[in-house]
């Protein structure tokens, strides 16, 4: 895996080159005046809000509600570690797009064999594609659930809602990350109202939040909650689009090391609300059907069971969070796919036209009545076969400095990374094993 493309890459752009891609059309340039703290902080955030969506889409939704629901709190401490692992992941996927100037697709197109990078296409397509389908899936259910119609027209109507917000493309790049910033806070706002509706025991919350605690009982919830933490295409997809903070011509690397400061509070505010969308998930949970000893296990139940022992208020503001949820991820995968193509193969589609793609599985599947449950057990699968492909290349890019220069990983950091990228991709076997009737 270290084979270089010596003359056959020509599509790839320079070092801080401009880059007409669907990512970063329409984004403003970044100028090198400086501005208010505030004001710059708030003109840097964005990439890492439409990455951080795929930590709180659909399929973690039933991991947490499972975890809270049969466990109570003591899983807490496993999100909590799954997001301090996310973060260096993720911030190292920004900090090669920024030291590079390339998506991690496009850096697999520049240094390995041909032959390679169509193998990991393919499997970074079939991993986008399934992820795509269970995060459409879960937008339809958040629509079924929240107007009482079917999954077929529910099915019609997020694929309208995600066209929609795709087109904002039109009016500027910008207006799709605002989007997604917007559907963010519905997320994080829904679980607020469910955590006092629920009225947890916090001094549990705090404790078990830092101090593990696993049993023979919990231990596939546990593979299951820190397996689904990296997800390949957001690997891929935050490489690609911390490039739009990146000016059109940069002045020496004091203005890529700007990128990157403000790029890393980008990725730890995002992620960190993740984190707390998740534990509110499995707080909620464990406040409400682990407290009634009920073993709630999907979202559904979980919507079905709120109303009679919070109230209808619960239930809805449930069903409005799991859309926004639904719509951010299936949005944000469609981007991811983008990436994936055009990076590993320089291939370009229209965005509408990949969006159809993608529509189209989730709505056979409907319309065929299978169970949407098993679509999401299905894509966690694909993650799982393709994780590797992801962060193994982004680790041994990072560490190199003849591709990172100044940004090369300090040994520490190579480390970590390594040994989470182990844990991570460990878990994800052990899950795979499980999910495929394996016991131990």
């Amino acid at each position: 895996m270290t084979g270089d493309g010596g003359g056959a890459h020509p599509a790839l752009p320079k070092v801080g080159e401009e880059v007409a891609s669907p990512i970063r059309k329409g984004v403003p340039v970044v100028s090198g005046r400086r501005r208010p703290l505030l004001r710059e902080v708030w003109h840097y955030l964005g990439p890492a809000f439409l990455v951080s969506v795929g930590y709180m889409d659909p399929g973690n939704w039933g991991t947490d509600i499972e975890a809270g629901a049969r466990f109570g709190y003591d899983l807490l401490w496993v999100i909590l570690l799954s997001n301090l692992m996310a973060i260096l992941i993720q911030s190292l996927s920004a900090k090669l797009g920024i030291a590079t100037g390339r998506s991690l697709p496009e850096n697999c197109r520049a240094h390995f064999p041909r032959a390679l990078n169509v193998f990991l296409w393919v499997t970074a397509e079939l991993s986008a594609m399934a992820t795509d389908l269970a995060e459409f899936l879960g937008g339809a259910l958040g629509f079924s659930l929240l107007l009482g119609i079917p999954l077929f027209p529910a099915a019609l109507l997020t694929g309208i809602a995600v066209t929609l917000i795709l087109a904002l493309d039109r009016l500027g790049y910008r207006r799709v990350e605002y989007a997604i910033i917007g559907l963010v806070t519905v997320i994080n706002l829904a679980f607020v109202v469910e955590v006092s509706l629920a009225r947890p025991d916090w001094g549990a919350v705090a404790y078990h939040s830092v101090v593990p605690r696993v049993s023979s009982e919990s231990i596939l919830v546990v593979v299951g909650i820190v397996g689904a933490t990296v997800m390949p295409h957001n690997v891929y997809l935050h490489s690609a689009l911390v490039q739009s903070r990146l000016p059109g011509s940069l002045q020496g690397g004091r203005d890529r090391r700007r990128v990157f400061l403000f790029g890393l509070v980008d990725t730890v505010i995002a992620l960190n609300m993740a984190w707390l969308v998740n534990a509110a998930i499995l707080i909620m949970s464990a406040a409400v059907f682990y407290r009634h000893g009920l073993p709630v296990a999907s979202i559904e139940e979980a919507h079905q069971t709120l109303r009679p022992l919070l109230g209808g208020v619960s239930s809805l503001v449930f069903a409005v969070g799991l859309l926004a949820s639904g719509l951010a991820s299936s949005t944000t995968a469609t981007l991811a796919g983008q990436v994936i193509l055009g990076g590993f193969l320089d291939v370009r589609l229209s965005i509408w036209f990949r969006r159809l793609l993608t529509m189209l599985p989730a709505l056979v599947v409907i319309g065929l009545g299978m169970d949407p449950l098993r679509i999401l057990i299905l894509s966690q699968v694909s993650l799982s076969l393709q994780l590797p492909f992801a962060v193994v290349p982004l680790i041994l890019f990072t560490r190199r400095r003849d591709i990172m220069g100044e940004y090369v990983n300090r040994a520490l950091t190579t480390a970590l990374a390594a040994a989470a990228g182990v844990i991570i991709i460990g878990l994800n076997g052990l899950l795979l094993f499980q999910l495929l009737g394996g016991r131990f």
